[in-house]
Order: C-alpha cells, then sequence, then structure tokens
C-alpha cells in the first residue's frame, strides 16, 4: 500500500503546477465551442455524437467515440463553467489514480519490494504522460488507462478463483464491463481484453508457445478455453457495436493530418509505416524532443530502401522478436524471483516460495492459486504466494506495449496523426514494466555488490532524470505562446500558425503577420493560414493583401466557407455588390461532406446568406432578402446565434408593411437574446408606428441601459422624441449620440437632421460639418452643409459646399435650386458669386 499511495503522490505533485494552466491546443474545440457540454443541448446527445461534438454518422466526423470523456467534461462545465483549474484538477487526480493502480498491478508481478516501487514512480514520472494529463483532451485517454486497469485486475482475480468460487465470474463481469467503459473513455481501451488472454495464457498458466494447443485439449483445462472463448465474443461485440454506431465507415482525415497515408507510393507508406513505431518507443525510451503536434512534415516520408533511418526499423523489430523468442522458449534452469536467484528448484525469496522452471516443465499446469478439499468441501485456498518469472512478465509487458499501440500504426486503418503523445499513455504501462523486469533480471544476474548497486542506482537516475524532464514540459503547457513555441523545432508550419493565434489574440498584430508568413514559408497551402493572415489583415483595413488571401485560401480548399464570407463582406463594403452576390451565393452552394468541423461551415453558410439577405434589403429586394433569410434560418446549426438574423427578417416584413409578422421576428429576436439591442430599437419603432407610444418608449430606454455608450441608441430614441414634438430633449439625444458615435457617419449625419429640424442650426452646422469631413466625396453631406451654412448666413461657404455636391451628382435637382437661390441672395447682398 506504501508503494502506491508515494508513487500516486509522485504523479499528483508533478502536476500541480499544471492546475493553473490555460486551455490549449485542441481543449478549445473539445470543451470551448462544443455544444453537448451546455445544459441546454439534451445530454443524450453524447451518446450520438463524437468528441467533438459532431454526428458520430456525418461524413466528416472524426468518428472518435468517447462519450464518458465527453460526459465528464460536461459534469466539469456544470460545476465550474469554463474556468480550466478544475479540468486539470480531474486530470491529475485521474492520473493519481492510475499510476496506485498500475503500482498495484505491478506488485502482482513483481512482488511487495523495491521493484514494484520503482516500476510505479517510472511510470508517475514518465514524460510522455504530459501530453495527455496537463492537456484536458488528453483525459480520454487517463480515463481509458483508470478502467483499462481495472479491467486487467478484475481479470486477475477471475483467474485467482477460478474453479473455486462461484464469485468467479462476478469477477468476469467486472472485466467485461470495465473494459467497456474503457473503450467509452477511449477506443483503444477494449484491447485491455487482449492482454487479460495473455496474462491467462502466458502469466497465470505459464504456457509456451508449444504448449498452447496440447493445454486448449486438455479437459482440465476447459475453464481456460471457456474464459479466452468469452474475452474473444466480449471484445467481437464491443468492437461490432463501435464499428455500428460510427455508421460502418472509418473516418476520413486530410493529407496533412497523415502524409504517409496519402502518399501515392506504396514503397514510402510500408516505409514510413513501419519506421513509426520505432519512432514512438523512442519517445518512450528518450524523451527529449517532444511536441504538442507531429502532423504534417514532423516525420518525413521514408522514401527508398536507402534512408538511414531503415536501420533504426530493422534493429527496433530485431529486438521485438529477440524479447518475444525470450519470454515465450523453453525456460532455463535457473530463475529469479522478487529479486533472487533460485537455482534447481531451490531457493529463499523475502520469504516468497517459487518453484524453479524445470518444475514446470515436466508438471502439469498449475495456476497459481489451487483448491482443496476437506471434509468434503471444496475451499479456496492460496498453495502459496507464487510470482511469475521473468519469462512471463516480458511476455506480459510486450503485450502491454504492442497491443493498445496496434489501433495506431495504420494496421486495419488510416489515423488522424502520424506520432500523438497522449496515444502512448497506456503503452507506457508495458515500457515501464519492461525496463524495471529488465533491471532487476540484471541485478540478479550480476554477483558483484558494486554492480547491483550500479544497476539499482542508475534505474533511479532514470527515474529522476523523466521527473525533471516531465517538471520542464509542464511548464510548456502552462499557456498556448509557450506550448505552440517549444514546437517549432518539431512542426514549424503548424506551431507558428498557431502562435500566430496566439500573437493575435495579444494583439501583437506585426508580430502575429510574421507568424503566419513564417507558417506559410514551410508549407505554403495551409488553407487555415491563408485565411487567417487574411484575417488579420482584412481587420486592420488592409482589404487588397486581405482579399488575395482568401482567395489563395479558396484556392487551396475550395469548402474553406468562412474565406468566401469574409471575401464577399469586404466586396460589398467595397460597393462591388454583383460580386459579392456570387461569393455569398457560391458559399451557400457547398455542402458540409467530409468536413472535419461541419458546425463551423453551417455557421460560415448562415452568415453568407445572412449577409446576402442584407445586400438585398439594401437594394430594396426585400422580397428576395426575405427568401435568403429563411433559407438562412433552415440551414443554421444550434450554435448559431440568430437574433440578428430575426431581427433583419423583421426589418424586411416592416419594409414591406406586414407588421404582424415584422412583429413576430422581431420578437423571437428578443427571445433569443434578451439583451439585443438592435432588436429594441426596431421593435420600438414598430410600436410607435402602431400608436403604442409608451411601450415604445420602455423599449428605446431599454436599448440606452443595455449599452449607454452606444450613439446609435440616442439617435433613435431623439429621432422617436422628435416625432413626438419634444424638440428639446430630441436635440440632447441628438448631440449624445454624435459626441459618442462621432466616426460614425450615420449617427453624425442622422444628428445634424434632427438639431436642424429642432432650429438648433448652430449645432447642426457643427454635426453637418463633420459629416462632409468623414464623406468629403458624399453629396448628400455636402449639400446638407451647405444648407445650414445658407441658413446661418455663411453665403460663400454655402456656395463652394453647393459647388463641391454638384460636381460630384449634377444632375441633383435640389442642389441646383437651393445654389440657384443663394446666388439670387448673394447678388442682392452685392456679394460676387461664382457664375459671374
Amino acid at each position: 500500500m506504501i508503494a502506491e499511495l508515494v508513487s500516486s503522490a509522485l504523479g499528483l505533485a508533478l502536476y500541480l503546477n499544471t492546475l493553473s494552466a490555460d486551455f490549449c491546443y485542441d481543449d478549445s474545440r473539445a470543451i470551448k465551442t462544443n455544444q453537448d457540454l451546455l445544459p441546454e443541448t439534451p445530454w443524450t446527445h453524447i451518446f450520438y455524437n463524437d468528441f467533438w461534438g459532431t454526428l458520430l454518422t456525418h461524413s466528416g466526423s472524426h468518428k472518435s467515440y468517447r462519450p464518458l470523456c465527453t460526459l465528464s467534461f460536461r459534469l466539469n462545465h456544470a460545476i465550474g463553467g469554463l474556468n480550466p483549474w478544475s479540468y486539470h484538477l480531474v486530470n491529475v487526480l485521474l492520473h493519481a489514480a492510475v499510476t496506485g493502480l498500475f503500482t498495484s498491478f505491478s506488485k502482482i508481478l513483481l512482488g511487495d519490494g523495491y521493484w514494484t516501487f520503482m516500476a510505479g514512480l517510472m511510470f508517475a514520472s514518465h514524460p510522455i504522460h504530459t501530453e495527455a494529463v496537463a492537456g484536458i483532451v488528453g483525459r480520454a485517454d487517463v480515463g481509458a488507462s483508470l478502467f483499462f486497469l481495472l479491467s486487467l485486475l478484475c481479470y486477475i482475480k477471475h483467474c485467482s478463483t477460478r474453479g473455486c468460487s462461484a464469485s468467479t465470474w462476478g469477477w468476469f463481469l467486472g472485466t467485461g464491463l470495465c473494459a467497456g467503459c474503457s473503450m467509452l473513455w477511449k477506443e483503444q481501451g477494449v484491447t485491455v481484453l487482449a492482454v487479460s488472454a495473455v496474462y491467462d495464457v502466458f502469466v497465470f498458466h505459464r504456457l509456451k508457445m508449444k504448449q498452447i494447443l496440447p493445454a486448449i485439449y486438455k479437459r482440465k483445462n476447459l475453464s481456460l478455453f471457456l474464459s479466452i472463448s468469452l474475452l474473444t465474443f466480449w471484445g467481437t461485440s464491443l468492437l461490432g457495436a463501435r464499428l455500428y454506431w460510427m455508421g460502418n465507415k472509418p473516418p476520413s482525415f486530410s493529407n496533412s493530418d497523415n502524409p504517409a497515408a496519402d502518399s501515392d507510393s506504396l514503397l514510402a507508406r510500408t516505409l514510413t509505416f513501419f519506421y513509426l513505431p520505432t519512432k514512438n518507443l523512442w519517445l518512450l525510451l528518450c524523451p527529449d524532443t517532444l511536441s504538442f503536434d507531429w502532423s504534417m512534415d514532423a516525420v518525413p516520408l521514408l522514401k527508398t530502401i536507402c534512408d538511414w533511418r531503415n536501420l533504426h526499423t530493422v534493429a527496433f523489430y530485431t529486438g521485438l522478436l529477440l524479447l518475444a523468442y525470450y519470454g515465450l522458449k523453453s525456460p532455463s534452469i535457473e530463475r529469479e524471483c522478487n529479486g533472487k536467484a533460485v537455482t534447481n528448484g531451490k531457493q529463499n525469496a523475502n520469504g516468497h516460495s517459487c518453484h524453479s522452471d524445470v518444475e514446470y516443465r515436466n508438471s502439469e499446469i498449475k495456476p497459481s492459486f489451487a483448491s482443496k478439499v476437506e471434509n468434503g468441501i471444496k475451499n479456496n485456498v492460496s498453495e502459496r504466494t507464487q510470482l511469475p518469472s521473468t519469462e512471463n512478465i516480458v511476455v506480459l509487458s510486450l503485450s502491454l506495449l504492442i497491443i493498445p499501440f496496434i489501433p495506431a500504426t495504420n494496421l486495419f486503418f488510416y489515423v488522424g496523426f502520424v506520432i500523438a503523445e497522449r496515444v502512448l499513455y497506456i503503452p507506457s504501462m508495458g515500457f515501464c514494466l519492461l525496463i524495471t523486469v529488465g533491471a532487476r533480471a540484471l541485478y540478479v544476474k550480476v554477483q558483484k555488490r558494486f554492480l547491483k548497486s550500479l544497476i539499482f542506482y542508475a534505474t533511479a537516475t532514470l527515474i529522476v532524470f523523466y521527473g525533471l524532464k516531465t517538471a520542464i514540459r509542464n511548464g510548456d503547457w502552462q499557456n498556448e505562446e509557450m506550448l505552440y513555441r517549444s514546437g517549432i523545432k518539431v512542426n514549424p508550419a503548424k506551431a507558428w500558425g498557431n502562435l500566430g493565434n496566439v500573437l493575435k489574440s495579444q494583439s501583437k498584430i506585426s508580430e502575429a503577420e510574421s507568424a503566419y508568413r513564417n507558417a506559410l514559408y514551410y508549407r505554403s497551402n495551409m488553407a487555415d493560414m491563408l485565411y487567417n493572415l487574411g484575417l488579420l489583415l482584412q481587420e486592420n483595413s488592409r482589404f487588397a493583401e486581405a482579399l488575395h488571401y482568401y482567395k489563395l485560401a479558396i484556392g487551396s480548399r475550395p469548402t474553406l466557407a468562412s474565406a468566401y464570407l469574409n471575401t464577399g463582406i469586404i466586396l460589398m463594403n467595397q460597393g462591388k455588390t454583383e460580386e459579392a452576390r456570387r461569393t455569398f451565393l457560391k458559399c451557400s452552394e457547398i455542402p458540409d461532406e467530409n468536413l472535419k468541423d461541419p458546425h463551423a461551415h453551417k455557421s460560415s453558410v448562415t452568415s453568407c446568406l445572412y449577409n446576402l439577405g442584407k445586400l438585398y434589403h439594401e437594394q430594396g429586394r426585400y422580397e428576395e432578402a426575405l427568401s435568403v433569410y429563411k433559407e438562412a434560418i433552415q440551414k443554421m446549426p444550434r450554435q448559431f446565434a440568430p437574433q440578428s438574423l430575426y431581427n433583419m427578417m423583421g426589418e424586411a416584413y416592416m419594409r414591406l408593411s406586414k407588421l404582424p409578422e415584422a412583429e413576430h421576428w422581431y420578437m423571437e429576436s428578443l427571445r433569443s437574446k434578451t439583451d439585443h439591442i438592435p432588436a429594441h430599437l426596431t421593435y420600438g419603432k414598430l410600436l410607435a408606428l402602431t400608436g403604442r407610444k409608451s411601450e415604445a418608449e420602455k423599449f428605446f430606454l431599454k436599448a440606452i441601459e443595455l449599452d449607454p455608450t452606444k450613439g446609435n441608441c440616442y439617435m433613435h430614441y431623439g429621432q422617436f422624441l422628435l416625432e413626438e414634438a419634444r424638440l428639446i430633449e430630441a436635440a440632447e439625444m441628438a448631440k449624445k449620440a454624435a459626441e459618442l458615435d462621432s466616426t460614425e457617419f450615420d449617427v453624425v449625419f442622422n444628428a445634424a437632421h434632427m438639431l436642424r429640424q429642432a432650429s438648433l442650426n448652430e449645432a447642426a452646422e457643427k454635426y453637418y460639418d463633420l459629416a462632409a469631413r468623414l464623406r468629403p466625396n458624399y453629396p448628400a453631406a455636402l449639400m446638407n452643409l451647405g444648407a445650414i451654412l445658407h441658413l446661418n448666413g455663411r453665403l460663400q461657404k454655402a456656395e463652394a459646399n453647393y459647388l463641391r455636391a454638384l460636381q460630384l451628382k449634377p444632375d441633383d435637382v435640389i442642389t441646383q435650386s437651393n445654389l440657384r437661390k443663394l446666388w439670387n441672395i448673394m447678388e442682392k447682398q452685392g456679394l460676387k458669386t461664382s457664375k459671374t
């Protein structure tokens, strides 16, 4: 128990500094934007959607079915919202629990000694676990490991009680249930059933390869055959149900996720896929270089036989075969038990009694526990406390290292990554056992005390180095900027691109632009990076450059709806309405099939339709605008905020004088977002139009209350007051609006109008002048400034503005009439005019 507690405490202590870390990397999509975590989403949706909130049967789904992990996120969200502290705390506690269970499992194999302690400490401190524990989405791997070990421990208990206690099938049921739960945390959890079978055959029954088939046919081993058959049946059932639930189709990934899978060369695919397990083992053995992402070109393809990395592949598989041969060959005469040598069946090992392997060779298969009959009653008693041999543990360790890793090998289906450190969380158990049992075997074999001490302290030193690396790596996971900077040397394209997003959020615009350009230097066809750079340029009013990068993004990924959306918005603002209309229409026709994030795509398509409707609305094509708005409502996803869309529906109906329909949509807008200011203003105007003046005034005042700094609210309220002939109050609202939004032309221009109607001509002149400076080439602004100057007796300035307005719009009848009247006055006063 002490070993378990100390190992768990170390696992807890090493990751305490991650409690203050932010959300990082994949956390945003799995948690921040995942609708399945929200209380308004029925919790049952979790069992129909993938890990990222996409319908599991959708063609673009990642097919990552992890409902128990998502459910744990939902509980976190219900308790602490989006505070990352609580999410990290659960991850750290789960890691501590897994470490304790792994140490208990190691004790069954290694005995209650310091080698068990070593195995537990090595697992607790291994740096490969950092991504799984410090990264919140890694909880899927940690949670799967928890139930993986519980299932394995239940099966070990089933083996020890089989044939001598009715409770044995209760333990087997626990094995099946925990295996199912492990799979519902993460897919690879189901492999525990295969590991359990290996334990039963090679550790509990101590069979060698030559003994397996003969043992099956012996009647006394019927229980073994039954257990293995049930494990096979349950595993097949779980996998069949899993495949059916995801629509009987494998996931599809982009070529950047797994370049080898997309390679046209069979040789390159084969060599690379054979090499990748070698690279993963090296990360376990020497986790010096770690990265948040190993996709794209992080591991270059092996394209020829001459690639020197093939030597690593050969060495890896040779070593693997030798280890397997060592574990499965006929037993040697000498073996050790819990660190003590045993020869010819005689030993004394810390109080543990052991048989030599010679005895097992010539005897019937005996499990570690047997039953005896006393007075006709069968009792479950232990013959002896008997530990597995080194060979047995090597076989089990290899199975624990290899079998859970098989789903990531591209052997049965292509996966969406090249290397994923968190996938190694379960296989690392086999690695830690293998290193520990190897060190123990060397310790037993050598005779000199100095060499024994050297082996022991070398193992302890390795654990210390692992712990130090884990502590350093945890620092990288403190925030996204540090994490992405640490990954530049492994995956520069992805790291620079993500770093650009972080720097942009920190308002470091020039640094963000440099980061995006660095990313594109390493991989020029990344549609997301091209789009992000375009968005940065658009937000900084560099519209021509932004359009260029949006077009490149569309060329790289023709289904990128957000790039069409922003292209259309820029074109619309530039007055290129026909180009904008075509762009929005093209965007609205893009299907969401095989897209990684269909929810985001649908949101962009809905926004495109919304903007297309606004374009029709501004052109006075209200019926067409309504048709587009209705299509947008049909296509919008659950997470889309519809208040602006509903409000524009109301506006279109208002323009068509369909007041009941307009009122319905204004109310829908307010129901979807009770503090939506534009809906308060437009609904207030409708109420005023229909004679409900007191109600209308309440909505205008409520809009001001919601945002007292928004000049537009005061402007609308001022217009209402003006219509009610409350001129002084209207003038005050007009001044307030123009002061707050002094750079907004519409607000300033309308404020000037209201002041003029209130006969406050001096104030009106001030704001007409400001409006003309905001839009110096807008004829209406110049004409109205000329008119107020005309009224205020500033005749020559009035003439200059009239003339400038006529240069921009020569056929404007009102301006021509006003200019003629002005000239008459100027001539009567003897003033020189431009016509003379």
